[in-house]
Protein backbone atom coordinates (compact mmCIF):
# COMPACT_ATOMS: atom_id res chain seq x y z
CA UNK A 1 0.00 0.00 0.00
CA UNK A 2 0.99 3.58 -0.90
CA UNK A 3 1.21 5.55 2.49
CA UNK A 4 -0.23 8.79 1.71
CA UNK A 5 1.62 11.48 3.36
CA UNK A 6 -0.13 14.22 5.09
CA UNK A 7 0.84 17.89 4.30
CA UNK A 8 2.65 19.55 7.11
CA UNK A 9 1.82 22.70 8.00
CA UNK A 10 4.30 25.24 8.06
CA UNK A 11 5.96 26.16 11.19
CA UNK A 12 5.18 29.72 13.22
CA UNK A 13 7.99 32.08 12.36
CA UNK A 14 10.34 32.23 15.32
CA UNK A 15 9.21 35.11 17.79
CA UNK A 16 12.08 37.54 18.35
CA UNK A 17 12.74 38.39 22.35
CA UNK A 18 11.70 41.39 22.66
CA UNK A 19 15.16 42.83 23.87
CA UNK A 20 16.62 41.82 20.12
CA UNK A 21 13.89 43.70 18.28
CA UNK A 22 15.49 46.96 16.21
CA UNK A 23 13.07 49.37 18.66
CA UNK A 24 14.39 47.22 21.67
CA UNK A 25 17.77 46.75 21.03
CA UNK A 26 18.03 50.94 20.12
CA UNK A 27 16.10 51.58 23.26
CA UNK A 28 18.77 49.12 25.37
CA UNK A 29 21.51 51.16 23.64
CA UNK A 30 20.14 54.41 24.80
CA UNK A 31 19.50 53.92 28.08
CA UNK A 32 22.79 54.53 29.57
CA UNK A 33 22.47 58.14 28.42
CA UNK A 34 19.34 58.71 29.98
CA UNK A 35 20.77 60.12 33.09
CA UNK A 36 22.66 62.71 31.52
CA UNK A 37 20.38 63.78 29.37
CA UNK A 38 18.21 63.96 32.43
CA UNK A 39 20.95 66.47 34.23
CA UNK A 40 21.41 68.63 31.43
CA UNK A 41 17.64 69.29 30.75
CA UNK A 42 17.71 70.33 34.39
CA UNK A 43 20.43 72.38 33.87
CA UNK A 44 19.18 74.47 31.27
CA UNK A 45 15.72 74.52 33.38
CA UNK A 46 16.10 77.82 34.32
CA UNK A 47 16.31 79.35 31.14
CA UNK A 48 12.51 78.62 30.23
CA UNK A 49 10.07 80.74 30.58
CA UNK A 50 7.36 77.51 30.31
CA UNK A 51 4.71 78.41 33.17
CA UNK A 52 2.47 75.37 34.25
CA UNK A 53 -0.79 76.62 36.24
CA UNK A 54 -1.85 74.84 39.13
CA UNK A 55 1.95 72.77 39.23
CA UNK A 56 4.22 76.09 39.88
CA UNK A 57 2.74 79.70 41.08
CA UNK A 58 5.31 80.94 38.72
CA UNK A 59 7.23 80.38 35.65
CA UNK A 60 9.86 77.59 35.61
CA UNK A 61 12.79 80.84 35.96
CA UNK A 62 11.08 82.51 38.46
CA UNK A 63 12.53 82.60 41.65
CA UNK A 64 10.09 81.01 43.92
CA UNK A 65 9.71 78.17 41.79
CA UNK A 66 13.56 77.88 41.10
CA UNK A 67 14.17 77.55 45.32
CA UNK A 68 11.60 74.88 45.49
CA UNK A 69 12.59 72.93 42.47
CA UNK A 70 16.45 73.36 44.26
CA UNK A 71 14.90 71.99 48.03
CA UNK A 72 13.57 68.94 46.24
CA UNK A 73 16.85 68.58 44.44
CA UNK A 74 18.94 68.64 48.04
CA UNK A 75 16.18 66.60 49.55
CA UNK A 76 16.36 63.93 46.44
CA UNK A 77 19.97 63.68 47.14
CA UNK A 78 19.69 63.34 50.90
CA UNK A 79 17.15 60.52 50.85
CA UNK A 80 19.53 58.81 48.15
CA UNK A 81 22.22 59.07 50.69
CA UNK A 82 19.74 58.22 53.58
CA UNK A 83 19.34 54.81 50.72
CA UNK A 84 22.68 54.05 51.66
CA UNK A 85 21.92 52.86 55.10
CA UNK A 86 18.19 51.60 54.65
CA UNK A 87 17.75 50.16 51.42
CA UNK A 88 21.47 49.16 50.29
CA UNK A 89 22.78 48.09 53.82
CA UNK A 90 19.48 47.09 55.83
CA UNK A 91 20.30 49.71 58.45
CA UNK A 92 17.34 51.60 59.91
CA UNK A 93 18.39 54.73 61.78
CA UNK A 94 16.15 57.08 63.28
CA UNK A 95 18.79 60.18 63.81
CA UNK A 96 19.90 60.70 60.43
CA UNK A 97 18.75 64.52 60.90
CA UNK A 98 21.38 64.79 63.37
CA UNK A 99 23.96 65.00 60.63
CA UNK A 100 21.76 67.11 57.64
CA UNK A 101 21.53 69.60 61.02
CA UNK A 102 25.27 69.76 61.96
CA UNK A 103 26.09 70.96 57.90
CA UNK A 104 23.28 73.70 58.40
CA UNK A 105 24.14 74.83 61.91
CA UNK A 106 27.64 74.15 61.30
CA UNK A 107 27.51 76.38 58.21
CA UNK A 108 25.37 79.20 59.76
CA UNK A 109 27.66 79.34 62.83
CA UNK A 110 31.11 79.47 61.40
CA UNK A 111 29.80 82.02 58.73
CA UNK A 112 27.84 84.00 61.41
CA UNK A 113 29.26 83.68 64.28
CA UNK A 114 32.90 83.09 63.52
CA UNK A 115 33.03 85.25 60.61
CA UNK A 116 35.01 82.48 58.19
CA UNK A 117 34.75 82.66 54.18
CA UNK A 118 32.41 80.52 53.07
CA UNK A 119 34.03 77.70 51.79
CA UNK A 120 36.01 77.17 54.25
CA UNK A 121 33.09 76.98 56.63
CA UNK A 122 31.94 74.48 54.24
CA UNK A 123 34.80 72.56 54.21
CA UNK A 124 34.76 71.95 57.56
CA UNK A 125 31.16 71.43 58.38
CA UNK A 126 31.92 68.88 55.87
CA UNK A 127 34.96 67.60 57.63
CA UNK A 128 33.10 68.11 61.28
CA UNK A 129 29.81 65.94 60.12
CA UNK A 130 31.78 63.23 58.69
CA UNK A 131 33.91 62.65 61.66
CA UNK A 132 30.92 63.11 64.04
CA UNK A 133 28.83 59.93 62.11
CA UNK A 134 32.26 58.06 62.00
CA UNK A 135 32.07 58.69 66.50
CA UNK A 136 28.90 57.88 66.97
CA UNK A 137 28.44 55.15 64.15
CA UNK A 138 31.32 53.75 66.34
CA UNK A 139 28.86 53.43 69.32
CA UNK A 140 25.16 52.85 67.67
CA UNK A 141 26.72 50.23 65.72
CA UNK A 142 27.65 47.86 68.51
CA UNK A 143 24.27 47.31 68.48
CA UNK A 144 21.88 45.76 66.16
CA UNK A 145 18.26 46.15 65.26
CA UNK A 146 16.04 47.91 66.78
CA UNK A 147 18.40 48.56 69.69
CA UNK A 148 20.99 50.49 66.91
CA UNK A 149 17.59 52.05 65.81
CA UNK A 150 16.37 53.68 69.25
CA UNK A 151 20.52 54.70 69.70
CA UNK A 152 20.48 56.60 66.62
CA UNK A 153 17.20 58.64 67.89
CA UNK A 154 18.86 59.30 71.18
CA UNK A 155 21.73 60.59 69.26
CA UNK A 156 19.54 63.15 67.33
CA UNK A 157 17.47 64.09 70.45
CA UNK A 158 20.49 65.35 72.22
CA UNK A 159 21.15 67.32 69.01
CA UNK A 160 17.65 68.53 69.27
CA UNK A 161 18.02 69.56 72.85
CA UNK A 162 21.29 71.32 72.94
CA UNK A 163 20.03 72.88 69.13
CA UNK A 164 17.13 74.23 71.14
CA UNK A 165 18.41 75.53 74.47
CA UNK A 166 20.79 77.52 72.33
CA UNK A 167 24.09 75.47 73.48
CA UNK A 168 26.65 78.00 73.89
CA UNK A 169 24.40 81.21 72.70
CA UNK A 170 25.60 79.61 69.01
CA UNK A 171 22.33 78.24 67.91
CA UNK A 172 19.58 80.93 68.29
CA UNK A 173 17.40 78.32 70.22
CA UNK A 174 14.05 78.33 69.20
CA UNK A 175 14.50 81.30 67.16
CA UNK A 176 16.62 79.99 64.65
CA UNK A 177 20.52 81.32 63.23
CA UNK A 178 19.67 83.79 60.51
CA UNK A 179 22.60 83.40 58.10
CA UNK A 180 25.29 86.77 57.45
CA UNK A 181 25.05 86.86 53.99
CA UNK A 182 27.57 90.01 54.01
CA UNK A 183 30.06 87.21 54.36
CA UNK A 184 28.94 84.91 51.69
CA UNK A 185 29.85 85.31 47.38
CA UNK A 186 28.20 87.92 45.82
CA UNK A 187 26.60 85.20 43.13
CA UNK A 188 25.03 83.61 46.20
CA UNK A 189 23.07 85.97 47.46
CA UNK A 190 19.98 87.81 46.68
CA UNK A 191 16.52 86.80 44.41
CA UNK A 192 18.15 87.47 41.46
CA UNK A 193 21.54 84.58 42.13
CA UNK A 194 18.64 82.07 43.01
CA UNK A 195 19.60 80.11 39.51
CA UNK A 196 22.92 79.98 41.13
CA UNK A 197 21.65 78.21 43.90
CA UNK A 198 19.89 75.85 42.16
CA UNK A 199 22.35 74.75 40.44
CA UNK A 200 24.28 74.39 43.32
CA UNK A 201 21.24 72.16 44.22
CA UNK A 202 21.84 69.83 41.04
CA UNK A 203 24.95 69.76 41.22
CA UNK A 204 24.87 68.17 45.14
CA UNK A 205 22.48 65.44 43.89
CA UNK A 206 24.28 64.81 40.84
CA UNK A 207 27.54 63.69 42.97
CA UNK A 208 24.91 61.83 45.68
CA UNK A 209 23.78 60.08 43.00
CA UNK A 210 27.22 59.32 41.09
CA UNK A 211 28.85 58.30 44.91
CA UNK A 212 26.04 55.80 45.73
CA UNK A 213 26.40 54.21 42.35
CA UNK A 214 29.69 54.09 42.48
CA UNK A 215 29.71 52.45 45.92
CA UNK A 216 27.12 49.96 45.15
CA UNK A 217 28.88 48.86 42.05
CA UNK A 218 32.00 48.40 44.02
CA UNK A 219 32.89 45.43 45.74
CA UNK A 220 32.35 47.03 49.38
CA UNK A 221 28.87 47.78 47.61
CA UNK A 222 28.47 43.82 47.61
CA UNK A 223 29.33 43.13 50.08
CA UNK A 224 27.00 45.76 52.09
CA UNK A 225 24.35 44.49 50.12
CA UNK A 226 25.30 40.82 51.90
CA UNK A 227 24.57 42.52 54.86
CA UNK A 228 21.18 43.57 54.19
CA UNK A 229 20.73 40.02 53.01
CA UNK A 230 22.48 37.97 55.54
CA UNK A 231 25.09 39.44 58.00
CA UNK A 232 25.87 35.75 59.37
CA UNK A 233 27.37 35.18 56.00
CA UNK A 234 29.36 37.80 55.48
CA UNK A 235 31.33 36.90 58.63
CA UNK A 236 31.88 33.47 57.53
CA UNK A 237 33.60 34.70 54.22
CA UNK A 238 35.91 36.14 56.83
CA UNK A 239 34.85 39.99 56.31
CA UNK A 240 34.14 42.03 59.48
CA UNK A 241 30.31 43.70 58.89
CA UNK A 242 31.55 46.06 61.66
CA UNK A 243 34.04 47.38 59.58
CA UNK A 244 32.09 48.09 56.61
CA UNK A 245 28.81 49.14 57.93
CA UNK A 246 30.53 51.90 60.17
CA UNK A 247 32.25 52.78 56.53
CA UNK A 248 28.02 53.21 55.20
CA UNK A 249 26.95 54.79 57.76
CA UNK A 250 30.33 57.29 57.95
CA UNK A 251 30.10 58.17 53.99
CA UNK A 252 25.91 58.84 54.34
CA UNK A 253 26.30 61.44 57.52
CA UNK A 254 28.91 63.36 55.28
CA UNK A 255 26.56 63.16 52.50
CA UNK A 256 24.04 64.39 54.62
CA UNK A 257 26.12 67.39 55.96
CA UNK A 258 26.98 68.35 52.52
CA UNK A 259 23.79 68.82 51.57
CA UNK A 260 23.37 70.92 54.87
CA UNK A 261 25.89 73.07 53.63
CA UNK A 262 23.74 73.62 50.06
CA UNK A 263 20.39 74.23 52.53
CA UNK A 264 21.47 76.75 54.59
CA UNK A 265 22.29 78.78 51.33
CA UNK A 266 19.07 78.43 49.43
CA UNK A 267 16.87 79.02 52.57
CA UNK A 268 18.84 81.52 53.98
CA UNK A 269 19.43 80.07 57.87
CA UNK A 270 19.14 77.26 60.00
CA UNK A 271 15.81 76.16 61.92
CA UNK A 272 15.40 74.03 64.79
CA UNK A 273 12.80 71.89 62.82
CA UNK A 274 15.49 70.29 60.74
CA UNK A 275 17.13 68.70 64.11
CA UNK A 276 13.53 66.38 64.73
CA UNK A 277 13.65 62.97 64.58
CA UNK A 278 10.21 63.85 62.19
CA UNK A 279 12.67 64.66 59.22
CA UNK A 280 14.44 61.32 59.50
CA UNK A 281 11.11 59.65 59.52
CA UNK A 282 10.49 61.93 56.33
CA UNK A 283 13.60 60.36 54.93
CA UNK A 284 12.79 57.07 55.77
CA UNK A 285 9.23 57.72 53.91
CA UNK A 286 10.64 59.59 50.80
CA UNK A 287 13.27 55.79 50.61
CA UNK A 288 9.47 54.08 50.97
CA UNK A 289 7.99 55.89 48.36
CA UNK A 290 10.42 55.76 45.73
CA UNK A 291 11.51 52.18 46.25
CA UNK A 292 14.43 51.67 48.72
CA UNK A 293 17.46 49.80 47.18
CA UNK A 294 17.07 51.31 43.88
CA UNK A 295 19.28 53.68 41.85
CA UNK A 296 16.48 56.48 40.98
CA UNK A 297 13.64 55.47 43.38
CA UNK A 298 14.96 57.64 46.17
CA UNK A 299 15.82 60.68 44.16
CA UNK A 300 12.20 60.30 43.26
CA UNK A 301 10.59 59.62 46.15
CA UNK A 302 12.38 62.85 48.04
CA UNK A 303 11.47 65.48 44.91
CA UNK A 304 7.87 64.04 45.07
CA UNK A 305 7.59 64.14 48.66
CA UNK A 306 9.40 68.10 49.21
CA UNK A 307 7.26 69.02 46.13
CA UNK A 308 3.97 67.99 47.61
CA UNK A 309 4.98 69.15 51.55
CA UNK A 310 5.10 72.68 49.90
CA UNK A 311 2.29 73.04 47.79
CA UNK A 312 -0.37 71.24 49.52
CA UNK A 313 0.24 73.73 52.11
CA UNK A 314 -1.07 76.28 49.65
CA UNK A 315 -3.30 74.01 48.13
CA UNK A 316 -4.85 73.53 51.91
CA UNK A 317 -5.62 77.04 52.01
CA UNK A 318 -6.94 77.45 48.60
CA UNK A 319 -10.56 78.70 47.77
CA UNK A 320 -10.91 75.34 45.74
CA UNK A 321 -10.31 73.68 49.22
CA UNK A 322 -12.30 75.98 51.30
CA UNK A 323 -15.26 76.13 49.17
CA UNK A 324 -15.88 72.09 49.84
CA UNK A 325 -17.96 70.83 52.32
CA UNK A 326 -16.52 70.43 56.14
CA UNK A 327 -16.07 66.96 56.50
CA UNK A 328 -13.70 67.16 53.02
CA UNK A 329 -12.30 70.39 53.63
CA UNK A 330 -11.12 69.99 57.00
CA UNK A 331 -8.91 67.15 55.89
CA UNK A 332 -7.72 68.51 52.65
CA UNK A 333 -6.62 71.51 54.16
CA UNK A 334 -4.10 69.52 56.70
CA UNK A 335 -0.77 68.71 54.02
CA UNK A 336 0.13 65.77 56.78
CA UNK A 337 -3.30 64.15 55.91
CA UNK A 338 -2.94 64.10 52.28
CA UNK A 339 0.83 62.97 52.28
CA UNK A 340 -0.47 60.16 54.50
CA UNK A 341 -3.09 59.56 52.19
CA UNK A 342 -0.42 59.46 49.09
CA UNK A 343 1.94 57.05 50.74
CA UNK A 344 -0.53 54.58 52.26
CA UNK A 345 -2.04 54.37 48.24
CA UNK A 346 1.38 53.93 46.91
CA UNK A 347 2.62 51.45 49.30
CA UNK A 348 -0.82 49.28 48.72
CA UNK A 349 -0.82 49.89 45.03
CA UNK A 350 3.08 49.69 44.23
CA UNK A 351 4.90 48.36 47.39
CA UNK A 352 8.42 48.46 45.41
CA UNK A 353 8.08 52.29 45.75
CA UNK A 354 7.87 54.38 42.19
CA UNK A 355 10.85 52.57 40.96
CA UNK A 356 8.47 49.60 40.61
CA UNK A 357 5.91 51.22 38.25
CA UNK A 358 7.58 50.83 35.05
CA UNK A 359 7.57 46.43 35.69
CA UNK A 360 3.96 46.96 37.01
CA UNK A 361 2.55 48.40 34.07
CA UNK A 362 4.89 46.81 31.40
CA UNK A 363 2.70 43.67 31.34
CA UNK A 364 -0.87 45.76 31.38
CA UNK A 365 0.17 47.96 28.46
CA UNK A 366 1.76 44.47 27.05
CA UNK A 367 -2.04 42.28 27.71
CA UNK A 368 -4.26 45.67 26.36
CA UNK A 369 -1.58 45.85 23.04
CA UNK A 370 -2.56 42.11 22.45
CA UNK A 371 -5.83 42.30 23.27
CA UNK A 372 -6.85 44.49 20.42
Amino acid sequence: MTEVKSAEAPAPPAAVPDELSPGRARWHGLRPYLPLVALVVAAILPYSTLHLPGIFEGPLNSPGTLQLLAICLVFGGLAAGYDLLFGRTGMLSFGHALYFAAGVYGTDILVTKAGLPLWQAAVLTVIGGTTLAALLGAVALRTVGIAFAMVTLAFAQVGAILVARDFGGLTGGEEGLPLDVSGLPSALVGVTNTVNLYWLALAYLAIVVLVVHRVSASPTGRVLAGLRDDERRIGVLGLDPYRFKLVAFTLAGGLASAGGVVYVLIVGGASPHITSSELTLSLLVMVVLGGPGTRWGPVLGGVLYMYLDHRLTAFGSSDAVNSLPAFLSHPLSQPLFVLGTVFILAVYFFPGGLASLRSRVTPLLTALRRSR
